[in-house]
């Protein structure tokens, strides 16, 4: 009986982090379950996905998979809590108040833990916030390579296989990179690499060369939708979310409960109406340095989740101007027309109208002067806005 709790229990906890419940195209679970099944596990493993399709829970799906071959139901219980001693993590991070110096993952561990437990689909912005270092831009560095080596150097404590996985691998630095080279190529036994990225080109070729890639591709709407119907939404709420959040899961579960919409659409129409009139009125400048100051006091998270918004607004309006009406779902509270603004959006301006903005979000998220990259963009909205068809 005491037997059969344990594994009941550990079903339990572990629902969020096995194959069946991590989201992901199925095509994809499905290539990575075989892999275990048939015992072809390559020892390095990379990920590559974009930020919230799954990539950092499917990893530790696959690596409970492989720890309780040889496990029990304790196994699971301790890779639930991710606090199995052969299941390993390294991650960015940077000096804090309490981390002074030298930092590496292991400081942070707890953190970690509560981040990837409470929201398994986070991103990399997300995790400094967590760990209050959203104003630099963290690493892993030489002295994790150090940590890494010598944990895997240890013997497995349950005489299986020993995981580590490697979230955000692409801001290893090159000393960190070039000290792994050698455990990556000839590991010790029974012991398995994933390193999780979002960019694969910011590696070095030499780690590349040694991984089996797997790449996630971005969420189909029929899965966002059923896990958004899980999480209670009713099922027409929930396709239209999943339709809005592009694949991205994460994206998906900030629009619940949020009443954002409607402060964003404000400013939305406030700035390209500026952006519009300003040209050849001067007037009009004064105005549009003022909206840039008045978005520049609000915090970074909601700068980024404006612009993401704006970007969203511009494509729903590229839908518009080219007849893809059932693929325009954005409803606005305010006299604001997505079919009037359509014509000032096409295939002449789009494409740069999205790398500024998303070049915006970007300094944004690297800590930079919030008021002169929301200028910057401003003043080149002035100029793209009027681009000819």
């Amino acid at each position: 009986m005491y037997c059969f709790f344990l594994v009941i229990l550990a079903e339990a906890i572990c629902y969020i982090m096995d194959f069946e419940s991590v989201l992901s195209n199925s095509h994809t679970k499905k290539y990575l379950k075989e892999t275990i099944d048939t015992n072809r596990i390559a020892h390095a493993q990379l990920f590559v996905g974009e930020e919230g399709v799954g990539t950092l829970p499917m990893a530790i799906a696959y690596a409970t998979e492989l720890l309780c071959k040889t496990g029990d139901a304790h196994t699971a219980i301790k890779c639930a809590h991710l606090n199995h001693p052969d299941l390993h993590f390294a991650y960015p991070t940077a000096i804090t108040t309490q981390v002074k110096d030298h930092p590496t993952s292991s400081a942070f561990l707890e953190q970690w833990r509560q981040f990837v437990l409470e929201t398994p689909y986070g991103s990399l912005f997300d995790w400094y916030q967590a760990i209050d270092i959203a104003n630099k831009q963290g690493k892993i560095g030489v002295d994790d390579a150090k940590e890494i080596t010598s944990k895997l150097s240890l013997k497995s404590f349950e005489g299986g296989y020993k995981v580590m996985i490697i979230w955000m691998a692409e801001l290893m630095n090159t000393d960190c990179a070039n000290k792994l080279l050698k455990l990556l190529e000839e590991p010790p036994a029974e012991t398995i690499f994933i390193l999780v990225v979002e960019n694969e080109n910011a590696l070095l070729d030499t780690i590349l060369s040694r991984c089996q890639i797997t790449r996630f591709h971005r969420l189909s709407q029929e899965v966002i939708t059923e896990a958004l119907v899980k999480q209670g939404l009713s099922q027409p709420q929930a396709q239209k979310i999943a339709l809005r959040s592009q694949g991205n899961y994460r994206k998906a579960l900030s629009f619940i409960g949020k009443d954002n919409d409607r402060i964003f659409e404000e400013w939305f129409v406030e700035w390209v109406r500026m952006a519009y009139s300003a040209r050849g009125n001067k007037g009009v400048l004064p105005n549009l340095l003022a909206w840039c100051e008045k978005i520049a006091k609000e915090g970074r998270e909601t700068q980024k989740l404006f612009l993401e918004y704006c970007l969203e607004v511009f494509r729903q309006a590229l839908l518009a101007n080219y007849g893809a009406d059932s693929l325009v779902y954005m409803e606005f509270q305010s006299n604001f027309k997505i079919e009037n603004f359509a014509p000032f959006v096409h295939h002449n301006n789009i494409a740069e109208i999205q790398r500024n903005i998303e070049e915006a979000i970007y300094h944004i998220e690297r800590n930079g002067n919030s008021k002169l990259i929301l200028t910057d963009l401003s003043i080149k909205l002035t100029r793209l806005i009027h681009a000819k068809v």
